[in-house]
């Protein structure tokens, strides 16, 4: 029994000398730019919301669409969802927005319901308003769709060339 507790002693003592030594070199993150992820650092200030009511590409099928207006101060807890004084289904069509699919009225059991499902209820979960930013990393992602028309431009291509 003390051989056995002599070598979990070892064992936590190494893994405390080896903590030790990488704790002892800063891990860094991209977001944050040169500052060490454990310091602290002023925010930066946020930017103007894009505000332009234009509706953008999706970049992925079952992507939630984006917020393409600020929401700044909307209130949307328990008792209140600001976001239904114009996107409920009774109201989309009075100020023109796009009104909530029909899938934030099914429960997760699938059964329709009367009102927006309390799974569905909190927007900002899913959908987020834009800034124009630069991204952080680059992306070179490329939808379905254009793969497809690039592989049949060369398909056509190669074609001629025989």
């Amino acid at each position: 029994m003390t051989f056995i507790r002599k070598l979990g002693m070892a064992l936590m003592l190494c893994i405390c000398a080896s903590s030790a030594a990488v704790a002892a070199e800063p891990l860094y993150d991209k977001a944050r730019g040169e500052t060490p992820v454990m310091e602290t650092t002023k925010p930066p200030v946020l930017g103007n919301a894009i505000n332009d009511d234009v509706r953008r590409t999706r970049n992925y099928a079952q992507q939630p669409p984006v917020i393409p207006h600020r929401i700044d101060g909307y209130q949307v807890d328990k008792n209140f969802n600001k976001c239904l004084d114009c996107h409920s289904r009774t109201k989309a069509e009075t100020y023109q927005a796009v009104p909530v699919s029909v899938t934030h009225y099914h429960d997760r059991d699938g059964n329709t319901l009367e009102q927006i499902s309390t799974r569905r209820y909190f927007c900002v979960q899913c959908h987020v308003p834009q800034d124009n930013v630069s991204p952080l990393v680059n992306n070179t992602f490329q939808d379905v769709d254009s793969l497809v028309l690039k592989a049949l431009q060369n398909s056509a291509k190669n074609g001629k060339n025989d």
